[in-house]
């Protein structure tokens, strides 16, 4: 698994669970198949590979093209995304510890992974479920996520749920990271090759979408 590749892929989901995060806060929606990869990857136990924990590295293209720009915009500080992931390696790193915690989302995870036979995944069943989980547990760790946005979307329920629900799969896109080798310090010192590799699996998607359209 610690290949750079598969490092970056892992970081791309937190970046995309990130920026998902922050369009719901700001706009009130989010792409759906952006959202369905993220969430997708909270049920992904004994995947076959880093790739298929999102059933494609194409569903986190989003991911890819927000790590590229945040990397070489602001090199690792001050926008609301990097923001969002930087407190999310922070939480993950504090949940790892934790055993107690961590049963506790995996039952919550199982639960919701039962009802799947029942709902949609992006149900909201199934998000305020998983959103109940992250609320219980990983919200009462320090420091909080504090999400910034629109107060009419932020106070809306559902949107609120998603966020959550969101923010839980970007601890898990983290775990996966760190599984993979991942680290803070590896990536303030690796930052033009990390931009250098996601450009190169940006370009593989996007060669691999023009071959699908001639076929």
């Amino acid at each position: 698994m610690k290949t750079e590749q598969n490092r970056i892929i892992a970081l791309a989901g937190i970046f995309q669970a990130a920026y998902l995060t922050d369009q719901i806060a700001c706009t009130g929606t989010a792409d759906p198949a952006a959202m369905h990869a993220s969430i997708y990857s909270l049920f992904q136990i004994d995947a076959e590979s880093v790739g298929a924990v999102y059933e494609g590295v194409e569903n986190i293209q989003i991911g890819l093209q927000q790590l590229e720009q945040e990397m070489v915009a602001i090199n690792l500080q001050g926008s609301e995304i990097t923001r969002y992931v930087l407190t999310l390696m922070h939480l993950e790193q504090k949940l790892s510890k934790n055993a107690g915690m961590l049963k506790q989302i995996t039952d919550a995870i199982n639960l919701a992974t039962h009802r799947l036979d029942h709902f949609p995944m992006l149900h909201s069943n199934i998000i305020a479920l998983l959103a109940d989980s992250y609320a219980s547990t990983i919200s009462t760790l320090q420091p909080r996520i504090m999400v910034n946005g629109e107060p009419e979307y932020l106070q809306n329920t559902d949107n609120a749920n998603k966020i959550r629900t969101l923010l839980l799969a970007g601890i898990r896109s983290t775990m996966l990271w760190r599984q993979c080798g991942g680290s803070r310090l590896k990536l303030l010192f690796s930052r033009r090759k990390t931009i250098r590799q996601a450009k190169e699996l940006l370009d593989n998607l996007q060669c691999n979408t023009q071959k699908a359209d001639t076929l």
